[in-house]
């Protein structure tokens, strides 16, 4: 089934057909992996994808096992026509678009667990989340076995996750990353921001500004869990509901720093009403 120029697949052995073909005429393959709800920040990185490899597919899959009890699983927004109308538009040349059936029929029981990236951050506030992650972005490389997979930078934990796995499996697929897209703002492009009422849109924006003012503060050598604990009492104050952690990090560990002498990110997760935000920025 094709929409405008785009194939439209739905199992595994169409997939790897396609794939097989593209591979027997000499092409290179990149996959870029969601879950729908695409927005500016998934096409940024069909549109990287298509500056290294000759063919492109993008995956939309709404993976359950990456939830936990009470989250949003359920009201996740889903609008297949208008996803692969915005990547055929983009450029990418397939979506694969599976059931649940497929990827997890009955009798799985297999679980793919990344230790020690995925324990803390957003690892500790959603027990499971990561085990989820690494499970379905394993099964979709073997799946695929693309020649390079992107994944963008605004979950930087998961990001981590998969470089991780990645290098531990052996697995031949090079792992890349997308920066983060923003609104005028600096609200980064999350399909979770369908969920903010237009007043707490207005609060979300102060996410990013807080990150950066913490940047700032960090590199004029204040110290970082005094930067740390004052902009969390900030985002409550200005009407977060929570704030799950405000951190800085070792880039490649995850594991909170307490000077900027390495690679260092400050990461946030904080509630506003129903919605968790993420975001990130490098010090």
């Amino acid at each position: 089934m094709t929409q405008k120029n785009i194939a439209i697949i739905r199992n595994v052995t169409d997939l790897r057909q396609t794939i097989a073909k593209w591979r027997a005429e000499g092409h290179s393959i990149g996959l870029v992996p969601t879950m729908g709800a695409l927005h500016a920040g998934h096409l940024s990185l069909v549109t990287k994808m298509l500056g290294q490899t000759d063919k492109v597919i993008a995956s939309i899959f709404v993976n359950p096992k990456q939830f936990g009890a009470g989250e949003d699983l359920d009201r996740y927004p889903k609008n297949e026509d208008a996803d692969c109308k915005m990547l055929s538009e983009t450029g990418a040349h397939a979506v694969f678009i599976p059931d649940c059936a497929s990827i997890y029929p009955e009798g799985f029981s297999t679980n793919i667990t990344v230790a020690g990236l995925s324990d803390d951050l957003c690892g500790k506030a959603r027990p499971g989340h990561f085990d989820g992650v690494s499970t379905i972005v394993t099964k979709l490389l073997v799946q695929a076995m693309p020649d390079v997979a992107i994944f963008g930078e605004k979950d930087f934990q998961q990001l981590a996750v998969i470089k991780r796995l990645q290098q531990d499996l052996d697995l031949p697929t090079k792992i890349i990353s997308g920066a983060i897209v923003r609104e005028d703002d600096g609200l980064a492009l999350s399909s979770r921001n369908a969920y903010l009422t237009a007043d707490e849109r207005k609060i979300a924006a102060l996410l990013s500004a807080t990150l950066k003012q913490a940047v700032a503060r960090a590199n004029a050598g204040e110290d970082l869990r005094v930067i740390e604990a004052e902009s969390t009492l900030y985002l409550l104050k200005a009407g977060f509901k929570a704030v799950d952690y405000f951190s800085f990090v070792d880039a490649n560990t995850l594991k909170q720093v307490n000077d900027l002498s390495g690679q260092t990110r400050v990461l946030v997760a904080a509630h506003l009403g129903k919605t968790r935000l993420i975001d990130n920025f490098a010090v």
